[in-house]
């Protein structure tokens, strides 16, 4: 049965509240695609109001007509469904508090500077879900003996000649229980930008496994071979020399979270007068619980206890804050710590990886107390002449914002743009070397 007008009515209502809150106050690191990141005000609530909440898109975001739509399950299973949202909603309704972190969140905090979006803090959010449980969905196929992974399908498109965004779970982690298919989030439709009508919630997994604009879902018998899959979204397995090359063969997908803290107050570079000042922020972690959050403020030789929030769920983020003692004039340097159930901890300096994933080092901030803050300088503006060919075939698909943030070597720069040739980019050979020289040149590793 289709939607009643009521129902039509408040769905409608709900999605475009959503849309004209989408960017007030968040960073823009991509316009089209659009990618937003939570500004540093976010990491100060337990549950991260939908304004405040980041966006990653791989391709342009996709328009549902939810009286249009069907969930397609199939592939090794006994019994094919096609399900609309009606349906979906019938089923057994669970809430969960989730973290979701974008598995670049920190890239653009890499030393040497690695390709994407330049995520610092923000791409990151907890988040109260509700929907049911991918294991519910899928029982009603009945599985088939020697179905190993799920493969999810979304109903966005490539941009170009770019591979479409697909991704798999293990068996194991598509019947888990904190795995759920979403329809609303705080308790309202789930907004375009975040996938409605149905997304893909894998709790304590990187957001890359979460996916939107849900359509389809097939069970496989082996490892899929798509590029998002075989390709990106890979990590080492082993710690590897800045600025190298790794097959993505030697690689493992991106699953797991890692252990982290934020300080969200004072921000980095504060003034605050002589006396006590609280310190405060959020800590999460992938399996397991964060259990521990200590804080320096002496560039880690010495370590205090921060108070936890009474705020927790399985998956959720903990608040945390530390009130320090009476504080004289001087420049601070505070730092952060969590620890997890499991014993992990975040480390002190990062292990470099050719993709910027799973960023976790400890935070810091400089604050200082009875004295000025130290200036910033200005930023220089962007505004270079472009090469031969450069906005025709480079800013087709996205727009310039996309290019400033990067700080890459020459090497790398031969990379991108080659793999935007292979995804539709029309760049004549002819125009190719000068691109890569003004590229190189303008925004390379020297030119912070």
């Amino acid at each position: 049965m289709p939607l009643s007008r009521r129902e039509l009515f408040a769905l409608a209502a709900a999605v475009l509240q959503a849309r004209g809150a989408d960017k007030q106050g968040m960073i823009v690191r991509s316009t089209r695609p659009e990618d937003l990141e939570m500004p540093p005000d976010g990491f100060s609530t337990w549950i991260t109001p939908v304004e405040k909440l980041f966006v990653r898109h791989h391709h342009y975001a996709a328009r549902v007509e939810v009286n249009e739509w069907k969930l397609e399950v199939g592939g090794l299973v006994d019994k094919p469904v096609s399900l609309t949202y009606e349906q979906i909603r019938k089923l057994p309704r669970v809430e969960q508090v989730a973290v979701i972190e974008c598995a670049g969140n920190g890239r653009g905090l890499y030393e040497p500077s690695v390709p994407g979006l330049q995520w610092e803090q923000g791409a990151v959010g907890n988040v109260r879900w509700a929907g049911v449980r991918l294991v519910d969905v899928l029982r009603m196929t009945g599985v088939k003996t020697g179905a190993r992974e799920v493969l999810m399908d979304g109903a966005d498109q490539p941009i170009g000649t770019m591979p479409k965004f697909q991704r798999t779970l293990p068996l194991t982690k598509a019947m888990h229980s904190g795995t759920l298919l979403a329809y609303e989030l705080n308790g309202q439709p789930l907004p375009p930008i975040h996938g409605f009508p149905l997304r893909v919630i894998a709790s304590g997994w990187a957001s890359d496994s979460w996916t939107k604009w849900l359509s389809k879902l097939t069970l496989l018998d082996k490892d899929f071979e798509g590029f998002f899959m075989a390709t990106a979204y890979r990590h080492p397995v082993k710690p590897v020399p800045p600025s190298s090359a790794v097959d993505p063969k030697q690689m493992r997908p991106v699953t797991d979270l890692r252990v982290k803290s934020v300080i969200a107050s004072p921000v980095d570079g504060s003034s605050v007068a002589p006396g006590a000042v609280k310190i405060s922020g959020v800590a999460w972690t992938g399996p397991g619980q964060v259990v521990e959050v200590r804080v320096s403020l002496d560039a880690g030789r010495t370590w205090n206890p921060a108070r936890l929030g009474a705020e927790q769920s399985k998956y959720g983020w903990r608040l945390w804050e530390f009130m320090t003692p009476p504080l004289a004039a001087g420049y601070y340097n505070v730092m952060a710590q969590a620890r997890d159930s499991a014993g992990d901890v975040q480390p002190l300096t990062a292990e470099w990886n050719p993709s910027g994933y799973l960023w976790n080092v400890v935070p810091r901030i400089g604050l200082a107390v009875g004295m000025p803050a130290a200036a910033k300088p200005a930023a220089a503006p962007e505004t270079p002449p472009l090469p031969q060919g450069f906005k025709t075939h480079c800013l087709t698909c996205h727009e310039m914002d996309v290019i400033t943030q990067q700080r890459l070597t020459k090497g790398q720069w031969e990379r991108e743009v080659d793999k935007m040739i292979r995804w539709g980019a029309p760049v004549k050979p002819e125009d190719r070397t000068g691109i890569i020289e003004f590229l190189s040149g303008r925004y390379s590793p020297t030119r912070r």
